[in-house]
Parts: C-alpha cells; structure tokens; sequence
C-alpha cells in the first residue's frame, strides 16, 4: 500500500520535472539547438503535424538550424509556420533548405527571460509540493481506513517528504543551468 503510493506520487513528480525540462527547452538563448522547433505544427494535407515528422532539423552552425523537407513543396509551409511561432524567428529558404538562423539576444530581452524560467519553475515546484500533499492524504486516508499503522503513514510522509525535496533540488539545478545559459553572451 505505502509502496503503491510512492511510487504512484514519484512518477507523477518525474512527469512534473520532465514537463520542466521540455518547457525550458523551448525558451530561446540565442544559440541553435534541434529541439527548439519541435512544438511547432505544420498543416500537412489538411492536419496540423509536428515539424519534425515532415522535415528533419538539424544545425548548420551555432546560431542557425537548418529545416530539410522530406518533400519539395512544404518548404514554403514549414518557413510560414516558423515565421508565425512565438519564437520571433525568420526563416529563408535556400533552395530546397529552410535556414532559420537565431538573432542575438539583448541584455534587456535576457533578463525577461530569466524571469520567464524562474515564474516556470516556480510553478513546477508548487506542481511538486502538491503532489507531496497528495501523497501525505493517501497516507492519512489509508490510517484512517485503519489499511496501514500511524509508524507506517510516518514512515510513508518521511519517505514522499524525501522524494520532494529530491525533485525541488533537480528542478533548481535546471534552473541554474538555464539562467547560466541565458547569461552566457
């Protein structure tokens, strides 16, 4: 029963932190990396598609991705989705290659963005801490059922309280990582 619950409650505190991961991918640094197009649908025969089913991304050089369609005419269709994204990006085609290079970033515009990350991690800690709270309920709900031992529902909080702290300091660590990139000129 304890096993099932944290167990139950870590998967839901690594989902927390991947979801972290991947949303911190997507904030720019002004460097080139392949993931940064992946949220971007393409309209493809009528469904939208992710860019990375219809092209492949790769990078050029440090500050610029290249976009290679599996077929000739979505060029023009994968430049107009990378152009209307939130990225601020402007696409050019080169013959049948869309290059996407990244501009340079201004002090002012990292700042935004370091305060973007930290809002974002802020809330995967509370996602974390409430996850915590959950956990501790199905404890205290599983003593009241009289399922499991007041020592076992302590034994049980320690251990959720464990894994809470261990997925707040893996969520600080990306954050450091982030901001120490987005100062990095």
């Amino acid at each position: 029963m304890i096993a099932d619950i944290k167990k139950n409650t870590e998967s839901k505190m690594q989902k927390s932190v991947e979801n972290l991961k991947n949303t911190l991918a997507k904030v720019r640094t002004g460097r080139a990396h392949a993931g940064l197009l992946d949220h971007i649908m393409v309209d493809y025969y009528g469904n939208p598609t992710p860019i990375n089913q219809v092209a492949s991304v790769g990078l050029m050089d440090a500050r610029t991705l290249s976009v290679s369609p599996f077929e000739k005419k979505m060029g023009a269709v994968i430049e107009k989705a990378i152009r209307d994204s939130d990225l601020g990006l402007n696409p050019a085609s080169m013959g049948d290659v869309v290059r996407v290079p990244m501009p340079a970033l201004t002090e002012e515009r990292r700042r935004d963005l370091i305060k973007v990350v930290r809002g974002e991690a802020e809330d995967s800690r509370v996602a974390v801490r409430n996850l915590r709270r959950d956990g501790n309920e199905q404890l205290k709900k599983a003593v009241k059922d009289k399922l499991i031992s007041e020592d076992d529902e302590r034994r049980g909080t320690d251990d959720v309280q464990k894994l809470t702290d261990k997925y707040i300091a893996d969520i600080d660590k990306q954050l450091a990582d982030k901001e120490k990139e987005l100062l990095t000129v």
